[in-house]
């Protein structure tokens, strides 16, 4: 009996979690200083059912100038994946990895539009590198985690 194939399919690709506050309108649309833009990304994932994962990449954008908020969004983008027949090592990097790059640029698209609709030039987020993000969350895991010493004799 053979290894099944490797499958990997979008099920379905959704606005998970949206908000927008605009806390100092209509007076701040009358600034003339534009803000500074402070940006805060998370991506995660969980099993849902057999061979099925949702995985989710979440955007927190704040717009401040000085002591004012211009504005504040924060956009969740979430897909089910199907993976099935890949080795269970390798679902980890696909989760942590692929299924990220598949979702950001829809919630890129999402953030741009809210942002705009909110009367403020679009806020064009730059891509994600979600390998090295990756890379970095497994490096700040393994110095966390001590491992125990071992003595071969």
């Amino acid at each position: 009996m053979s290894d099944p194939q490797p499958r990997f399919s979008i099920e379905k690709l959704y606005v998970k979690d949206l908000s927008l506050e605009v806390p100092n309108a209509p007076q701040i649309y009358l600034e003339r200083e534009g803000p500074a833009i402070d940006l805060q990304l998370q991506s995660g994932s969980k099993a849902i059912g057999e061979n099925a994962y949702e995985v989710s990449v979440t955007v927190t954008v704040t717009a401040k100038s000085a002591d004012k908020t211009f504005f504040l969004v924060e956009a969740g983008q979430a897909g089910i994946f199907h993976i099935e027949g890949v080795p269970p090592e390798d679902i980890a990097p696909i989760l942590g990895v692929a299924c990220p790059n598949i979702l950001y640029p829809y919630l890129r698209e999402v953030i741009s539009d809210v942002v705009n609709r909110a009367g403020f030039p679009p806020v064009i987020l730059a891509p994600v590198n979600f390998e090295a993000l990756y890379q970095q969350r497994l490096e700040a895991e393994k110095q966390q985690v001590p491992t125990p010493a071992t003595t071969i004799q």
